[in-house]
This record gives structure tokens, C-alpha cells and sequence, in this order.
């Protein structure tokens, strides 16, 4: 089935329209909920990364990158959120306090591969069950390439309800922007699920009442 994006743009004006204005940035919110969905099949449960075609504007996510040797300096030229180097991540052993500080901190990680042994076991146990374990990138990687393309990324993630949610824009943007977000998010969704299966779909700004939309061109 093929995605109605004049629906979803529509969708997203009307949840714009119905928000209450506030002093701080609101974000689009999706949410997409499933039926005949066993979400304790293994199977069906699923944790992915998509990267959207449009950033979120001001409301990036942050990435900290650990690294060592020539990387060290091409992301702070690629301006990473944060740089760990290996005695930085040494320093952190034992103390969780500050590894929840820092995964609570930042969206995503990366680091060579050179570090993943340390870091499995300085900081695994607290960034596992986050889904935060770094993402490996090789020492001749273009760091400014990944750190754009986490920038632009959301994760979708089924846990113990069968529906999903993500930040898909930001009330500055413009409405066919977010709904190309949406419909890249419902692109990769619908990869791992049947059309059928989708309940509804949501559409809602941080302070508005949600918007239900059918996504697909009627046939």
C-alpha cells in the first residue's frame, strides 16, 4: 500500500492548529499502535534506528563519541557532543553514578573498535539495557558523516505494549517536512509489520490532543 502524505500533512496542521502555545519548542510526536501484535514473541519485537530526511531543529539528538588516536580530533572538528577518549573511559570504572549521568546524557554512541572491550566492561551493564552500546565505526571512518546521520535519526523500539513512539519534527518546521518524517518512519515500520496490523496512527504536538490518520491512499 502506498502512503498518503497530503493525509499526513493535513494530520499534521491539525495538530499544530489544536496545540496551546508555550514558551518552550514543542515536538511532533508519533505514535503508532498494532493489533493482532504478540508482543511477547520475540519475533515481533524489534529496535531500530531511521534516519529521517528532515533534522529536528534544535531538538537534535546527542552524540558522544569514544574514540582514540586520529579520530579524537576529527570529531571535535566534526563537533560530537562529547569526546571520551580510553582514560577517560578508564576513569569512569566503578563509578555508575556517572556512566547513568552520561547515558542519560547523550542519544547515541559511537566509538572504534579498539575500545569495545573496554567499554563492555567499564560501562555495559548500565548502557545494555538502554540499547546505548556504542555503534562501531572504523578509525578511517568519516565521523562528521555519522554524527549527521545520528543527528537526524530516531529509534523505534516494540518493549512490553504493542505500539511504538517517536519524535518525528518540531512546531518550526515546515508540515510537509515532519510528514516525510513520518511517512520515513512508516516506510521502515511497515517493513517489520503488515498495513493491517497498524491499529492507528497518531500524530500529536507536545500540549495538542492527538490527530488519528489514515496513512494510505484509499483504493
Amino acid at each position: 500500500m502506498s502512503l498518503n502524505l497530503d493525509a499526513i500533512t493535513k494530520a499534521v496542521m491539525e495538530a499544530k492548529a489544536k496545540a496551546k502555545r508555550r514558551r518552550f519548542k514543542q515536538t511532533y510526536e508519533l505514535i503508532i499502535r498494532f493489533k493482532d501484535f504478540d508482543v511477547k514473541n520475540q519475533a515481533n519485537r524489534f529496535n531500530i534506528t531511521i534516519t529521517l530526511p528532515h533534522p529536528l531543529q534544535g531538538k537534535e539528538p546527542r552524540v558522544c563519541v569514544m574514540a582514540t588516536g586520529a579520530m579524537v580530533l576529527a570529531a571535535k572538528e566534526a563537533k560530537a557532543d562529547a569526546i571520551l577518549t580510553r582514560e577517560d573511559i578508564e576513569k569512569l570504572s566503578g563509578n555508575k553514578k556517572e556512566i547513568r549521568k552520561l547515558a542519560n546524557s547523550y542519544d547515541y554512541f559511537v566509538a572504534t573498535p579498539d575500545l569495545m572491550v573496554l567499554i563492555g566492561r567499564v560501562m555495559g551493564q548500565i548502557l545494555g539495557p538502554r540499547n546505548k552500546m556504542p555503534e562501531v565505526v572504523q578509525p578511517n571512518a568519516d565521523i562528521k558523516a555519522v554524527i549527521d546521520r545520528l543527528k537526524r535519526s530516531v529509534r523505534v523500539r516494540v518493549k512490553d505494549q504493542p505500539q511504538v513512539m517517536c519524535k518525528v519534527g518540531t512546531e518550526d518546521m515546515d508540515p510537509k517536512q515532519v510528514a516525510e518524517n513520518i511517512a520515513a518512519v512508516l516506510d521502515e515500520i511497515l517493513k517489520r509489520v503488515r498495513p493491517e496490523q497498524l491499529r492507528n496512527v497518531i500524530i500529536k504536538l507536545t500540549m495538542s490532543s492527538p490527530v488519528s490518520v489514515n496513512p494510505f491512499i484509499s483504493r
